[in-house]
């Protein structure tokens, strides 16, 4: 509050320290980060006066009496001056305390087009949120796994009471795609947990994919395909499936 305050009025903290506000990022460790909605000749020790006359007022808010910019607004400030492990970080934590969710973060983008952080927000959002279709993800994934030496595998097959994506009965295969969304509840979670623990306690080789490595990481996906496939064929026949 003493380094907003010092910035004069319109003052509010923004990048790493309203991260740090909203719980979700850290503060830089030489300075306090303000920004400013007009020429500033501020020039403190200890604090960075970032001077944004064309900053929309609507993107402030308090937190615990102290302006700072509004959560989508300190993702983009963020990414101007982070990385993207940070970057991933701070969007994990954010959506654990429920400040803001990964896909309200990502529509929340395309209203500010052309702003320097938007697009390694982006990058790094499409990750976890992009997701195909049932018929584009077999007409994508289908390719991968010939060109790694597999039969056609049987597509949305029950086994061991799941269901699953793509399953090799005679490899003992099983290959599940998802989105990989940020936010998973507990249930979802535990799930996920259990049907990986019982397909490997069946003898069965379970694989996951995200729907993004599938449309645009196919190399990386076809040479996972090609290793297990050549590891499972020199190992005993899985046990039958229940």
């Amino acid at each position: 509050m003493a380094a907003v305050l010092a910035c004069g009025p319109g003052a509010a903290l923004s990048h790493r320290s309203a991260a740090a506000l909203w719980e979700f990022g850290a503060e830089h460790q030489d300075y306090i980060d303000v920004s400013v909605r007009r020429a500033s000749e501020a020039r403190l020790r200890g604090v960075r006066c970032h001077r944004r006359p064309t900053l929309p007022a609507d993107v402030l808010t308090t937190r615990r009496n102290v302006p700072l910019t509004q959560p989508v607004q300190t993702f983009l400030d963020l990414a101007t001056v982070a990385g993207p492990k940070t970057l991933e970080r701070a969007i994990n934590e954010a959506d654990k305390r429920d400040v803001i969710d990964p896909h309200a973060l990502r529509k929340a983008l395309d209203e500010h087009p052309g702003e320097p952080g938007v697009r390694p927000l982006r990058h790094i959002l499409d990750k976890h949120t992009f997701r195909l279709s049932d018929d584009e993800l077999e007409l994508l994934f289908r390719p991968l796994a010939g060109a790694a030496g597999l039969p056609i595998p049987l597509t949305k097959q029950i086994v061991n009471e799941f269901e699953v994506d793509f399953y090799w009965p005679d490899l003992g295969l099983v290959v599940e795609t998802d989105g990989w969304r940020y936010h998973r509840t507990p249930a979802a979670q535990t799930r996920d947990a259990l049907r990986f623990q019982t397909h490997t306690a069946a003898g069965l080789t379970p694989l996951r994919f995200s729907h993004y490595q599938v449309k645009y990481e196919p190399r990386h996906v076809k040479n996972v395909l090609t290793r297990t496939a050549t590891y499972l064929r020199g190992r005993p026949a899985p046990l039958p499936a229940l």
